[in-house]
């Protein structure tokens, strides 16, 4: 597995990160380890986790996914990079969520608990808190770095200019500042190019992709006239509309028939050539994948030793121009 250094630190990563938010919901704690043990065997160091996980539950299930990473890295803790993600909503009270200053020391306390781990190794926001001050949540990051419970941080879903904005109150005030952006990045939703991707070669700034095969549509394995199966990505509790709402619909489905030629003609599963296209940007940092059955990881995982060739690259490129613009394009 190749590795790679994260933005302008001196930490290197897995080129594959695993995305754990299925663990405790879509996938139960036997099928959680056994991914964990695949991903380990594939070579990947590096996990991905938020304390709101798992994708789909309710404030029931809030937790179990850090639990569950946090037993299987019982007596190994030493040979991964764990990095988690807060804001999101951990309980019924109005301060259960967000980035103040209160909900960030509670809930790296909470997450430590979970993971049963003394430090974590990226801290992520997991979304811009525009109702809380970048200064106050600067600060609190800052802290919790000074204090040694956290090694570096991050943030996701940050536009860019907001993204710009925490930087560059971080150097005015000499705090520590994010060294990741973890944004929504394949080859149906190509965004983050316009803007946050620039900015994050300039300032030196990890990028680490989710989504990089669309929730499972750029697998090839959906059909248009049917139903999204129960059980995946696209029915997922209450996160199955969100994801239809971002992939389900015929222009996308028109693409992936273009996208499935391409790979045929390259020999490779369609799976793995999305990925690669998303590791073929330089930008890039890592990719995360995530699984519901350990098998799952081959072809995502295959993508780390499958270099892109340029013209098929060049190829993708053209074909998924329309999707660096957003909705006004459909």
């Amino acid at each position: 597995m190749e590795h790679a250094r994260l933005g302008r630190t001196g930490l290197d990563v897995s080129r594959i990160c695993l995305g754990t938010m299925t663990f405790g919901f879509q996938c139960d704690e036997p099928t959680s380890r056994s991914i964990l043990d695949a991903a380990d065997d594939a070579g990947i160091t590096f996990l991905d986790a938020a304390d709101v996980y798992p994708l789909g539950g309710s404030l029931e299930h809030v937790g179990r996914t850090e639990e569950i990473v946090g037993r299987w890295l019982e007596g190994r803790r030493h040979r991964f990079i764990v990095a988690t993600k807060c804001v999101g909503r951990m309980g019924r009270s109005r301060w259960d969520q967000g980035a103040s200053r209160k909900h960030i020391l509670d809930a790296v306390d909470a997450s430590l608990r979970r993971l049963g781990t003394d430090y974590i190794d990226l801290y992520q926001l997991h979304s811009d808190d525009r109702s809380t001050p970048l200064d106050e949540s600067l600060e609190a990051l800052d802290d919790i770095v000074q204090v040694g419970k956290v090694r570096y941080v991050g943030c996701s879903n940050f536009l860019a200019y907001r993204m710009a904005r925490a930087i560059g109150r971080s150097e005015a005030r000499h705090l520590v500042r994010f060294e990741s952006v973890q944004p929504r990045y394949n080859l149906l939703f190509r965004q983050i190019e316009r803007e946050l991707l620039p900015l994050c070669e300039e300032e030196g700034v990890g990028v680490i992709p989710y989504n990089p095969i669309a929730g499972g549509l750029l697998t090839g394995k959906h059909v248009r006239d049917a139903p999204p199966p129960e059980g995946g990505r696209f029915t997922l509790g209450r996160a199955g509309s969100m994801y239809q709402e971002r992939y389900w619909h015929d222009r996308e489905f028109d693409t992936i028939e273009e996208l499935r030629r391409l790979a045929d003609e390259a020999g490779m599963p369609l799976t793995t050539m999305a990925v690669s296209w998303v590791l073929a940007n330089p930008v890039i940092t890592s990719a995360i994948v995530g699984a519901s059955r350990p098998e799952q990881l081959t072809d995502t995982v295959g993508a780390a030793d499958k270099a892109l060739d340029p013209a098929l690259k060049d190829q993708l490129d053209a074909l998924t121009t329309e999707y660096r613009y957003g909705d006004a394009a459909r």
